[in-house]
């Protein structure tokens, strides 16, 4: 047997034997967990009284992910690899390859035991999904993906849903007040906060319109504050910035009276931390079209630092008449996208350098010939999806496909703006067949997956990349 370093971990090489439930199995040392790789006094192999046939799962799933056979559910798996130290190498191994538009395809469909319509989702960066579906009923499916907990809250309908890791998630209705904090592991309520104001008497019984998606681990820590957006009966509204550890409101942004479209409260709100900004955005849809606008606000003032209203409004753009008919952001690009109601046109703008029409409008293909009426547009992973009557499109930028990064680089001939449409592509990512089954209504993305929900369908479907994504046939 070999020797362990003062530091704990083996020498590099050192094989160690495990007689599991009297099955011999020679693993590599460094990959167990410590108590596992210690060295036994006995020239025998460590037994272990566990079944043999788990190990041998785990094993054949880390080593060939793609050709493993499911014996056992994942989190069966999930579990034992605890044992062992070989959670983080089996869970990296069920999780799907990197997400890439272009080849992304329906890879499963989600769907809960009892009321499966969704209304809300909260993926995380993990890959796994807080859904909100029914009656007030929130299920989690771990990052492989396997059910873990399904309970019911007070709500009766939860409209909007955030995850807050470890084990909490953070809900609210557009018809109850207040945003809600559960443990959706034990089905717990943890605490609930309310938007009021003792001085006027308009400001209470508030309710939740959206909840800003939480950055990636690697664009803030876990302090990073919960924004959520919060509307009273008379229409009051403001961005509540609430302390992620106590739970507790801190600061109010962008307080509005509501009596407008331009002051009506947001239904998007995402976090620019890197920038120290809180985008958000309205959108309504009538006889007589779309309207809505854009704002963006310093989170330590408080103050609006640009705005955009369509049609006409504050900011101009060469596209009158042709108004958004949902945007978004892209947290690492640092651009705001949008996709025109009338034209079906998706357009970007650079956060470093906006001015009255920063706007790079770009055309769809032939297919996306039906306007943008009833688009859903999601940024994800430095790609743009966006859904049309036809089909789901996807947006990707030329340098961001060859050296798998989103920054938006200076453009020879675009200077002033960093972006250049040239460098834009778009495909239809799905079948004809997958259009027929109905309009999106939701697509959020989480880790290298994009759950997508469809008008009056039940269920969440799953688009992943196939590991067999770009291989190339040897025939």
């Amino acid at each position: 047997m070999g020797t362990v370093d003062g530091g704990g971990g083996s020498k590099s090489g050192t094989v160690k034997q495990l007689n599991v439930g009297g099955k011999l199995f020679s693993l590599e040392a460094s990959s167990l967990s410590l108590s596992l790789s210690l060295d036994s006094p006995s020239p025998n192999p460590t037994f272990v009284d566990r079944d043999p046939a788990l190990l041998s799962a785990i094993l054949a799933a880390i080593r060939a992910p793609s050709s493993a056979a499911a014996a056992f559910p994942a989190r069966v798996l999930l579990d034992e690899a605890h044992f062992y130290g070989l959670h983080e190498q089996l869970l990296a191994a069920l999780s799907p390859p990197p997400l890439r538009g272009f080849s992304v395809s329906l890879a499963s469909t989600l769907c809960p035991a009892s009321e499966p319509y969704p209304t809300a989702l909260a993926p995380h960066h993990d890959g796994s999904l807080c859904l909100a579906h029914g009656i007030g009923q929130v299920t989690y499916y771990s990052p492989a993906l396997d059910h873990l907990a399904t309970f019911r809250t007070h709500l009766h309908r939860i409209t909007s849903l955030r995850q807050l890791p470890p084990s909490l998630v953070i809900l609210g209705s557009a018809s109850a007040p207040g945003l809600h904090v559960y443990d959706f592991l034990e089905g717990r309520h943890v605490a609930s906060v309310q938007w009021w104001d003792p001085t006027d008497t308009r400001v209470s019984k508030a309710k939740v319109i959206a909840i800003a998606a939480r950055p990636p681990a690697d664009a803030a820590d876990n302090n990073s504050p919960i924004l959520a957006t919060f509307e009273s009966p008379h229409r009051e509204n403001c961005i509540v910035v609430v302390d992620p550890v106590t739970l507790k409101p801190t600061q109010e942004i962008g307080r509005q009276s509501g009596s407008a479209a331009k002051s009506s409260t947001p239904d998007r709100v995402v976090h620019l931390p890197a920038l120290g900004l809180v985008f958000a955005s309205f959108v309504s849809s009538g006889a007589f079209g779309y309207s809505g606008y854009m704002r963006l606000w310093d989170i330590r003032s408080g103050n609006v630092v640009w705005e955009v209203s369509e049609p006409g409004g504050a900011g101009r753009s060469s596209r009158f008449g042709d108004p958004f008919a949902d945007a978004d952001v892209d947290v690492k690009q640092q651009a705001i996208y949008k996709v025109c109601s009338k034209s079906g046109d998706v357009a970007v703008a650079d956060l470093r350098c906006l001015g009255n029409d920063p706007w790079v409008y770009m055309s769809s293909g032939p297919r996306g010939s039906g306007g943008g009426y009833g688009s859903v547009l999601h940024c994800h992973q430095s790609q743009v999806f966006v859904s049309r009557k036809d089909g789901l499109e996807v947006w990707s930028r030329l340098e961001e496909q060859r050296h798998n990064t989103g920054d938006l680089a200076e453009q020879p001939g675009t200077k002033e703006r960093g972006i250049d449409e040239r460098s834009y592509r778009s495909c239809y990512v799905d079948t004809e067949e997958d259009a027929k089954r109905g309009m999106i209504q939701m697509m959020e993305g989480g880790g290298d997956r994009l759950f997508v929900t469809r008008v009056e369908m039940q269920g969440v479907e799953v688009w992943e990349t196939s590991h067999l994504a770009g291989a190339i046939p040897l025939s």
